[in-house]
């Protein structure tokens, strides 16, 4: 019989961040909208309580099927951003995904690709969330940066890399 190894030099575990966004990444990969490709992970007590991925409302039609639908923004600093609002994102997936199986999300961790868009950020507050983990930031993510810590959110970016659209 085989001797099995109790020493982990001999495989490395994953940290609970790094795990965790390694399963971010594999959800973000049924996303319907090419922009991003994200995925989010919501946990509590490093148990997952829900996940949600970029994608379009059940039942309607995909970006990757049909195309983008853009919106442009436009900051009060003055730069302008374009964006698809034909999805949902991957932070408000996962928070619906939770409300329709009666999963609160109170004190919980959620985990994402890139830091989440203002209005994201409004509902993770609202939800419950008291930590985010995400993997990049995001061109516009200065006011999420500002209500996150007014409302005392803790939240840490593993990479600096900027996430940024071709067509911002």
């Amino acid at each position: 019989m085989a001797k099995i190894s109790k020493n982990t030099k001999d495989y490395p575990r994953p940290s609970w961040d790094e795990y965790f966004l390694e399963v971010m990444y594999t959800i973000g990969k049924r996303s319907s909208c090419d922009r991003g490709r994200s995925g989010c992970v919501i946990t509590k007590d490093n148990r997952i309580l829900a996940t949600g991925y970029a994608g379009s409302p059940i039942g309607t039609k995909h970006c990757d099927d049909v195309g983008h639908e853009l919106q442009g923004t436009l900051y009060q600093d003055g730069t302008k951003s374009m964006h698809c609002i034909r999805t949902a994102h991957a932070e408000q997936n996962a928070i619906v995904h939770a409300a329709r199986v009666g999963t609160s999300l109170l004190d919980s961790t959620i985990y994402c690709n890139m830091i989440p868009c203002y209005a994201c950020a409004k509902m993770i507050i609202n939800a419950g969330v008291v930590k985010l983990v995400s993997k990049k930031d995001y061109h516009a993510s200065k006011r999420t940066k500002e209500i996150f810590r007014e409302a005392g959110i803790k939240f840490k970016i593993i990479n600096k890399e900027v996430t940024k659209y071709k067509d911002q």
